[in-house]
């Protein structure tokens, strides 16, 4: 692995949900709490575009082109890689909840769970939305609903409910998530934003600690990378030959800010990332 490079200023001030695409030219993530999608451009500079709602919460591409975006509490789509999202739907309407991470699977559904603002336990729910539009919960009483992610075959979810402290893992089975159970402990840190590489190794943001850590199949810890800094949200593989590990950050509520928090950092890693799932709707 290489040394950690800062690749923006801190422009954020909670940079999350972190994708790389090439149907957008490379790296796209979120300032979650101002709603606003941040793209990097080839020339190192980054646009900014608001999404019509006061919460961003994730990003990923559209199977049919352009991409969809978590809003405060629903999902909305846009066409093109750089329009401006119409709303498609609101999945609940309790004004206490908000949207806060969200995945696809390899067959086009998307899944996107909730937080509430209250960080009440148990309040919130993790959603699959089909191509077609159909909602379902697949986890009730979650509390901050984090990183999900599939393994290359398409045969184990990854998820983090960050309350819980530790990564989940579950079989998938016909398509759903069974036999949920704990993949690893993390006790201490608060697991965040996650994604799986080419192989089924399992990267981790550890938030309040500052680390990304990433975990074999097996569970075993393979690598550790500290930041200099302790708010630490999620993270991608991508770039030309996908071994560009993104690492997002964030200053949502220090008292003591840290210069470089809310920036962008990235790192060389060995194995490289799997193909970004899309939303087939």
């Amino acid at each position: 692995m290489s040394d950690l490079e800062q690749i923006t200023d801190p422009i954020a001030y909670h940079a999350e949900g972190p994708v790389w695409s090439d149907t957008w030219g490379g790296l796209r993530w979120v300032d979650m709490l101002a709603g606003d999608l941040l793209t990097l451009r080839a020339d190192g500079t980054v646009d900014r575009m608001n999404v019509g709602s006061k919460i961003a919460a994730f990003v990923r591409p559209r199977s049919g082109g352009g991409y969809v975006v978590g809003t405060e509490r629903g999902i909305a789509v846009s066409d093109t890689p750089d329009d401006r999202p119409r709303p498609l739907l609101e999945i609940w309407q309790d004004t206490g909840i908000r949207m806060n991470e969200g995945g696809c699977d390899p067959w086009g559904n998307l899944y996107c769970g909730s937080m509430p603002y209250d960080r009440t336990e148990g309040a919130a729910s993790l959603y699959r939305v089909t191509p077609t539009g159909e909602v379902t919960v697949v986890l009730p009483q979650v509390t901050t609903s984090n990183g999900i992610d599939f393994s290359p075959d398409g045969t184990r979810a990854y998820y983090n409910d960050t309350r819980t402290r530790r990564t989940d893992v579950f079989d998938v089975v016909d398509g759903g998530l069974t036999n949920r159970r704990e993949f690893h402990e993390a006790q201490g840190t608060s697991p965040d934003g996650l994604t799986v590489d080419s192989a089924g190794n399992v990267w981790v943001a550890l938030n309040r600690v500052g680390k990304v850590r990433c975990y074999s199949p097996s569970a075993e810890i393979l690598h550790e990378a500290q930041l200099p800094l302790r708010l630490v949200t999620a993270c991608t593989l991508g770039g030309a030959d996908g071994r560009d590990l993104f690492i997002t950050t964030s200053r949502e509520n220090l008292d003591d800010p840290e210069p470089q928090a809310g920036s962008v950092f990235r790192m060389r890693v060995e194995v490289p990332g799997k193909p970004t799932l899309p939303f087939g709707g």
